[in-house]
């Protein structure tokens, strides 16, 4: 297939989407795709700057082109979309008259240096003396792009609601003659589109003979109507009444559509929706493809697409061989779509990116730049790092270069004997191994301090682990270390030892490692603790365990584990683990369902009757109600158990 350009009047830019097949996929690439088209020209978007979304700007593989009304709300509008990997234009502008500005700069598009121009500005005198040049280019009418093949013109051109409208119309439609009259007299090719609100003649409306006669006209004088006498003396074939207008003698344009349809009747574009006229193709054809005659013959087609819904006008595509003659040869439309050295012979010789971007793209806009669509971010090929890898050595064949592996090194001995378990040692030993192991984890690990601070426990992401560093405790004296996890509430918490103040050993935080714990996991000394001094494991468990000399150490009974954490308990003041089970079980466990009189679970119901207790549930009897009076039965009354769920504590 070729190279499509479709028009279309969406009246809103996202109103399409609530209607077949628009609101299956509610997405731009997905109705782009259902058009089959390469370049989108969409008039009466009704948006602002400030209504544009990443869904509507970041399609991926499309660029876009906004022209917005500078002053009124939810009105008129043009956007262009181009396909990015069939077609980049090298030029683009916003208006008719050449007289706005590109972004972030004061010189007017006509008013820039000449390589940069695409040309083709009217002069004052092929303007209306009535309206302000600028006033025709302030409600977003019209955007414009340069390719290699040719200039696109995209308009919506003002209707005729009523009188004083009708300057503005005429300034605007002359203006658009004079631009593309001087783009073709400059050698340019020109391919005009939109919605020109403008019948050409009687083919091209329903019940014309009906209104003529109720406004008492005559065809020649419909046909002669300043719009219709503009439209059809720029496109050959047109009818024209008398001698055409001085610097319109000339046409410059075909329509495509009646090129390949000429005698095709109902070939509408519009139809009034609040007379529901659609289903009748009671109608008009207001929308045009209009080309200049050197790229006539590129065209292959040209038709509406009348079956798709989606606002009151519907689709009007040209579409473009996939190889076109020119200057007598044959050259791929690729080619002459894309700026020189993208593609040579139909083949793409480089991607689009970013850079190919012209000024007025949307993309450019700083809320969307350097931004991309969340399809991108899980589809976009991976680019290989050029950074330069640490020099800190490889343990066990990882990688320490990658930033997950940075804290690799300096805990893998830790992570080895996470569950072994490992007495303490003494205050000297535990103050001497810190300061001659304090070198060899500066060897490995780019932070010392913190690395030594780090539990076993917690090696995790680099994401996680600047949290758990931010909340290591301080230096200073204070209660201790806060409370991280709810596990800390299910453990018995070491007692601190009573020592003396110089030979007081390396605070312990918590459940994690002290540093000299660290330092002798990571040197590899498993010396003995001193005798006398208090043993303890750097790891917490739920059982008490005691220690020996020359083993890991022996469970006891369950009995004296649980003396001996009573007594740890009334010494240091610390809850004792099986009652905090037990307690936090109640609070958080599953309510268990009381037993009524028969020994039976209650059934659980909510009051309905209005009053204080309205919404609330309660336990009651399980056994039905009756009249026989035997309990055994069950046929009684309910027994007397009535228990107010919100009171039940799940205690018998």
């Amino acid at each position: 297939m070729g190279l499509r350009i479709t028009t279309w009047n969406v009246n809103g830019i996202r109103n399409p989407f609530s209607y077949q097949p628009w609101r299956e996929n509610r997405t731009f690439q997905s109705m782009f795709d259902t058009l089959e088209a390469d370049i989108v020209v969409m008039q009466e978007t009704k948006i602002q700057r400030k209504d544009l979304r990443d869904d509507m700007v970041l399609v991926p593989g499309w660029d876009v082109y906004f022209s917005l009304p500078k002053y009124k709300k939810g009105y008129s509008g043009v956007a262009i979309y181009t396909r990015s990997s069939k077609c980049c234009p090298i030029r683009a502008e916003e208006g008719i008259t050449g007289v706005l500005c590109p972004p972030n700069s004061s010189t007017k598009f006509r008013d820039l240096p000449a390589d940069q121009q695409i040309g083709g500005y009217p002069t004052p005198s092929q303007l209306s003396s009535d309206v302000d040049e600028a006033q025709l280019d302030s409600e977003g009418r019209c955007v414009i792009l340069e390719f290699p093949a040719f200039v696109l013109i995209g308009v919506y051109s003002p209707a005729t609601r009523d009188e004083t409208r009708t300057e503005f119309r005429q300034a605007f439609i002359g203006a658009m003659d004079a631009r593309v009259r001087n783009l073709v007299a400059m050698g340019k090719e020109v391919f005009l589109c939109g919605d020109l609100n403008i019948i050409r003649n009687e083919m091209d409306t329903a019940g014309l003979p009906e209104r003529l006669k109720k406004e008492a006209m005559t065809l020649n004088d419909f046909i002669s109507t300043p719009s219709r006498r503009f439209l059809n003396q720029i496109v050959f074939g047109g009818r024209v009444i008398g001698e055409p207008d001085e610097g319109r003698e000339k046409p410059v344009l075909w329509d495509l559509c009646r090129e390949f349809h000429p005698r095709r009747p109902g070939m509408y574009t519009c139809w009034e929706t609040r007379k529901n006229a659609r289903p009748g193709n009671f109608g008009s054809r207001i929308d045009y493809v209009l080309c200049s005659s050197g790229i006539k013959d590129w065209f292959v087609d040209a038709n509406i697409q009348e079956g798709l819904s989606g606002s009151d006008h519907c689709p009007v595509y040209a579409t473009i061989s996939d190889s076109v003659s020119k200057d007598g040869a044959t050259i791929p439309i690729t080619d002459l779509m894309n700026p020189e050295g993208m593609f040579k012979d139909g083949q793409r010789q480089r991607e689009w990116s970013q850079k190919d971007c012209l000024p007025i793209s949307a993309k450019l806009i700083p809320e969307f730049n350097r931004r991309q669509s969340i399809k991108d971010m899980f589809f976009k090929k991976k680019t290989p790092s050029t950074t330069a890898k640490s020099a800190t050595p490889a343990v066990d064949g990882q990688d320490t270069s990658d930033p997950a592996n940075t804290s690799f090194a300096s805990v893998t001995a830790i992570a080895t004997l996470q569950e072994a378990v490992i007495p303490a040692p003494s205050p000297k030993q535990t103050l001497s191994q810190s300061t001659t192991t304090e070198p060899a984890l500066s060897q490995t690990s780019p932070h010392p301090k913190r690395r030594a601070e780090q539990p076993a426990s917690s090696i995790r992401s680099p994401k996680k682990a600047k949290t758990a560093l931010a909340k290591q405790p301080s230096s200073k004296a204070g209660p201790g270390p806060s409370q991280n996890t709810l596990m800390g509430f299910f453990k018995p918490k070491t007692p601190t030892p009573s020592v003396n103040p110089e030979n007081q050993p390396a605070p312990i935080n918590g459940n994690n490692y002290s540093p000299a714990t660290i330092a002798e996991i990571t040197t590899g000394d498993n010396s003995s603790p001193a005798e006398g001094s208090q043993p303890s494991s750097p790891f917490q468990t739920d059982d008490v365990e005691e220690w020996n000399g020359n083993a890991a150490g022996s469970k006891t009974t369950s009995s004296a584990t649980h003396k001996a954490t009573t007594s740890a308990v009334e010494e240091g003041k610390v809850f004792d683990p099986i009652q905090n089970k037990e307690s936090w079980s109640k609070l958080l466990g599953k309510r268990v369902v009381p037993k009524c009189e028969h020994g039976e679970d209650c059934m659980s119901l909510v009051t309905k009757k209005p009053g204080i207790n309205c919404g609330r549930s309660f336990y009651m009897c399980a056994r039905p109600l009756g009249p026989s009076g035997d309990k055994e039965t069950g046929t009684e009354f309910r027994c007397k158990t009535f228990i107010w769920s919100s009171d039940w504590s799940g205690r018998h």
